[in-house]
């Protein structure tokens, strides 16, 4: 079958004709793609029908996508076989190892914040349990929420006891060369948390003063909770260490909402940043034609 009949048979020829043939290279029978200038990081599920609902097939549709790293949530939680066979896939392919969620988020009561003595153990237990999952799979990273506010205690009681709880996680890490990041999350998606601004993150992160203490800012947390984020960024560039995307309104890739990514991207290429942009929303459109967008959005606007 002829290349151009085989496109328009699968209902691609649009998406292909838009994107050009280096955006399409995960196709079968094509060669991978071009890799993106800047560490874009997929997760599971968002390429689903283009892969299948094996994580290691996913994770090399995303290689041949042309991205170079990779994010997951859930990674703590999976077997150790498996992380053990995307570890292997993800050095096999090149690709860097992203965030995972190093403990349970407390969403509607507080626990760090509050000072109890028995929730600071539990979170440091699952610090310590967090490490050979991250030798495992090769991150450097693991996301950190602190919880929700402590009603009953003023900002400053719960600040000087969520610091706490940090520097004697960072004491975990540091030994081990692994971050925490954490995670400034908006007003409107998660009502009552701790630790909503980048500002305020800043602050917890010089207070804490380690290494293993920096901030993960999420572009689309932040455009809903504070705005301004091209100045916000640069204002505490030397706490961040790692990006997460989505637009506004929506959730979803870049180019459907209100941010500038073209310009964002730009500006943290400009600034050298070499770490990993965790592709943390949605896709605007289901299915097969979906995928092909969110790839394509990530063309348009890679740095």
């Amino acid at each position: 079958m002829k290349r151009r009949d085989f496109v328009r048979n699968t209902g691609l020829a649009s998406a292909f004709a838009a994107a050009g043939p280096l955006a399409f290279g995960q196709q079968p029978g094509l060669p991978a793609a071009e890799p993106f200038r800047l560490n874009f990081a997929p997760h599971l599920g968002m390429f689903r029908s283009s892969a299948g609902e094996d994580p290691i097939r996913q994770l090399r549709f995303m290689a041949d996508s042309g991205f170079r790293a990779f994010e997951d949530n859930e990674m703590r939680t999976r077997p150790e076989a498996v992380q053990a066979e995307m570890a292997s896939v993800m050095a096999e392919r090149g690709m860097r190892m992203g965030v995972f969620v190093a403990h349970s988020i407390y969403w509607n009561e507080p626990n760090l914040a509050s000072g109890d003595t028995e929730l600071r153990k539990q979170f440091l237990d699952e610090i310590r349990a967090a490490v050979p999952v991250a030798k495992r799979v090769n991150a450097t990273w693991m996301t950190v929420v602190p919880g929700h506010l402590d009603l009953h205690l003023n900002m400053g009681y719960q600040t000087a006891h969520v610091v706490e709880s940090l520097r004697q996680a960072a004491a975990i890490l540091e030994p081990h060369g692994l971050v925490m990041v954490l995670e400034p999350l908006n007003f409107r998606n998660h009502p009552g948390m701790f630790l909503s601004g980048s500002g305020q993150a800043y602050e917890i992160c010089r207070a804490v003063n380690s290494p293993a203490c920096k901030i993960l800012f999420d572009i689309y947390h932040q455009q809903i909770q504070e705005g301004n984020l091209i100045p916000n960024i640069e204002a505490c560039w030397d706490e961040i260490a790692y990006f997460q995307i989505g637009d506004n309104p929506g959730r979803k890739e870049p180019t459907t909402g209100e941010i500038n990514y073209k310009n964002v991207f730009k500006f943290i290429d400009g600034r050298g940043y070499s770490g990993i942009l965790g592709m943390e929303h949605g896709n605007s459109i289901t299915g097969l034609e979906g995928e092909q967008r969110i790839i394509q959005a990530y063309r348009e606007v890679d740095a």
